[in-house]
């Protein structure tokens, strides 16, 4: 130990006799977060205190609700598991529960082999894709009422389409056929959300290197082979994105199956969010629409952790895994 280290109780590390000095390295203390840092964290507060308002202090409220007995008029009362009871109880409870599951599978199946192909195809840089992308995205920006109300419209069999134009095979009561509205929900909902989704995986497929395709066209890969080849697998997050909004989104159809058929004819379209309604504002069964609600609301979070489960764990990596 030197003199001056002696002197200031600072002993010389390695590198300090390597450079040759006597004198030891004083590195410049941690600083602290600064007033700047401290000033962005403020513009978390609003919307912390948006998120805090209009979702956790209503799901709170709900889950209260569903513990009680109330017909949305009179004075709420505590009545335990009745509500809860009389939900797990009711076979209707489990039909809805499964034509909701049938809705999100087809769904599913349906639209994102749909968005996955019109994303790539818009992707590209020709003049007459950006005409055809304004034209897919036009049913994104038409509310769901407008759209029931219009195919309502042209399905009737009496006055709709097929009827106009004397075709019998488009005259038929694809409202009023158990086996037909149910079809009828899936194509009526993947005309409408078929382009959101398809403006994510345009977004993803443009984050794609160009330099990929070039090195695999030296190669001799054709467009199917460089699609499965690198398409597929540099959208792997993008799919898992999607999928977890088609998916969640799908117990949350009602206004448009509403519109349509009201859960009919029968129970044959009576899907969990539309039972949900039907018991709290036609039945007067607020404890029974809230417990629900509840299902809704842990189906949701079990899916979404099982689709980000599914599809690693490494959140903070990158769509381009190659690079």
């Amino acid at each position: 130990m030197t003199a001056a280290a002696a002197r200031t109780g600072v002993v010389p590390t390695e590198q300090d006799r390597v450079v040759g000095t006597t004198e030891p390295v004083r590195h410049a203390p941690t600083p602290h977060r600064s007033r700047g840092e401290f000033g962005l964290n403020l513009f978390v507060v609003p919307a912390l205190l948006f998120f805090v308002s209009f979702s956790l202090v209503p799901l709170v409220g709900v889950v209260v609700l569903s513990f009680t007995t109330w017909n949305g008029i009179s004075e709420i009362t505590f009545s335990g598991l009745t509500s809860w009871t009389a939900v797990l109880r009711d076979p209707m409870t489990y039909h809805a529960l499964s034509l909701t599951l049938l809705m999100m599978g087809l769904t599913w199946v349906v639209q994102t082999p749909l968005s996955l192909l019109l994303g790539t195809f818009v992707a590209g840089h020709q003049r007459y894709r950006g005409v055809l992308a304004v034209i897919f995205f036009i049913p994104l920006l038409l509310s769901a009422a407008a759209v029931a109300l219009v195919f309502k419209a042209l399905m009737d069999p009496n006055f709709g389409l097929g009827a106009g134009l004397g075709l019998p095979i488009l005259a038929q009561d694809w409202l009023g056929d158990p086996q037909l509205a149910f079809g009828v929900l899936i194509f009526v909902l993947t005309w409408q959300f078929v382009p959101f989704h398809t403006l994510i995986y345009q977004g993803g497929v443009r984050q794609i290197p160009l330099s990929l395709y070039e090195a695999a066209a030296i190669d001799g890969a054709g467009r199917i082979k460089q699609f499965f080849s690198i398409t597929l697998p540099q959208l792997k997050y993008t799919v898992i994105t999607s999928s977890t909004l088609m998916m969640l989104g799908s117990l949350t159809y009602f206004d448009l199956i509403f519109i349509l058929t009201e859960g009919g004819p029968g129970n044959a379209t009576r899907i969990l969010a539309l039972d949900m309604y039907l018991r709290g504002f036609k039945a007067n069964q607020m404890g029974a629409a809230s417990a629900i609600a509840v299902i809704l609301v842990f189906i949701g979070i079990g899916l979404a952790l099982l689709i980000q489960r599914l599809g690693g764990r490494d959140r903070a990596a990158s769509q381009q895994e190659g690079l």
